[in-house]
């Protein structure tokens, strides 16, 4: 599809989800709700926004662990440039520009740090499902009355989302346990594909299991998991602090079923979520807890703005000290779309601020796709070396 035709076709997405959401509000009520509501509860919530950042970049260490060394500063910074960047940017820009970023500032693949943000997504699902589960299990105070047809399929939809991602989970715990396995089955494809770009292929597809090492012992991906009830907790309790500041009657438990539902409104790849961040809040609010209309469409514009200006605002910050824009950001993504292995970056953003100033990139592209198969194999052999001689002094798992 033509860029200019996907623009236009987000931007309609985007206006009518609006107009869906905001149909049979009365704007005046909304602006006196909005006016009435607890401020400090508001920046409670924006404060927390900061807080899933923090606990965000402390997770993601842990997962870069097996592949290198990444300092807490860097993972934060880069954190909230993608998520700014997915606030302002189409197509959810941010979750290839964050690994990029953060690859050539650390010395990392590139390849195998974007395999931990695939690895994240995973770990919010399942966290989502057990919060829900949780929430029907032992929290539920009869929901189903409420609304049963959409309660029905929110339980619906949250089994089956956690069944694919437990299912994509088993699939990178078998890629992890053997990555050569992983290149030698690309390079069976070479009678189908041309041979560049199997070859291609396989070193990419070694450094992405590569980085999926993380799910190799099931001890390290409990605690991967187990540091995501944190990050989602702390997301509920600034849902629920916005809730409350508007005078909602509703359980710090409840917060579980809105991220159910949030899960689904931000699925629409509108930029920023527009639209279907708002419907998610405004059709929990009004159909599960009695919520007056303009009271949740109230609601649910405060939760979106507390949840995108302190990340937008503190990413944008990041971005300035490093020298780069708006425009610079655009360019990120376009570079982190298709990015060398960033082992050998050289400084800050290298080479990303030539790519943001509107310079090329003149980066040799060395020897042979073949070659770079080898050296990626070599590379993996290395790290297992280490990683046997770390574990002669005493496991870490």
């Amino acid at each position: 599809m033509p860029k200019s035709l996907r623009t236009a076709a987000i931007v309609l997405l985007s206006i009518g989800l609006l107009a869906l959401f905001l149909r049979g509000a009365h704007l005046d009520v909304v602006w006196t709700e909005i006016r009435l509501a607890n401020a400090w509860l508001i920046g409670l919530s924006g404060a927390v926004t900061v807080l899933t950042m923090v606990l965000r970049a402390l997770r993601w260490q842990y997962l870069l662990e097996p592949i290198g060394h990444a300092r807490f500063g860097p993972a934060f910074r880069t954190t909230t440039i993608g998520f700014a960047a997915n606030a302002v940017l189409p197509a959810r820009a941010g979750e290839v520009i964050r690994p990029y970023l953060l690859a050539r500032q650390e010395g990392l693949s590139a390849t195998a740090t974007f395999a931990t943000i695939i690895i994240e997504r995973l770990l919010d699902a399942v966290t989502c499902v057990m919060l829900l589960a949780s929430f029907v299990l032992f929290f539920d105070p009869g929901m189903d009355s409420a609304d049963s047809g959409l309660y029905w399929l929110v339980e619906v939809g949250a089994v089956s989302v956690g069944a694919l991602a437990l299912g994509v989970l088993g699939g990178m715990f078998v890629a992890a346990r053997d990555p050569e396995a992983v290149g030698r089955w690309a390079y069976k494809l070479e009678h189908l594909l041309p041979g560049k770009f199997t070859h291609r292929l396989a070193g990419t597809l070694l450094r992405f299991a590569e980085g999926l090492a993380v799910v190799r012992t099931p001890r390290r991906l409990a605690l991967a998991l187990l540091l995501s009830f944190p990050l989602w907790l702390s997301i509920g309790l600034g849902i629920w602090a916005v809730t409350r500041a508007f005078g909602i009657d509703m359980p710090f438990t409840g917060s579980f079923l809105l991220i159910a539902l949030l899960i689904v409104g931000v699925s629409v790849p509108t930029p920023g979520n527009v639209g279907g961040f708002e419907a998610a809040v405004q059709i929990g609010l009004t159909s599960f807890y009695a919520v007056p209309n303009d009271r949740a469409v109230g609601a649910a514009l405060v939760l979106h703005v507390v949840s995108l200006l302190p990340t937008i605002a503190l990413g944008f910050l990041f971005v300035l000290q490093d020298g780069l824009g708006f425009g610079g950001m655009r360019n990120l993504a376009h570079a982190a779309a298709a990015p060398a292995d960033a082992a050998s970056g050289a400084g800050r953003w290298a080479p990303a601020l030539g790519a943001a100033s509107g310079r090329p990139e003149r980066e040799s592209r060395g020897a042979s796709d073949a070659a770079a198969f080898a050296e990626a194999t070599a590379s993996h052999a290395k790290a297992k070396r280490r990683r046997a001689r770390s574990g002669a002094g005493g496991p870490r798992d």
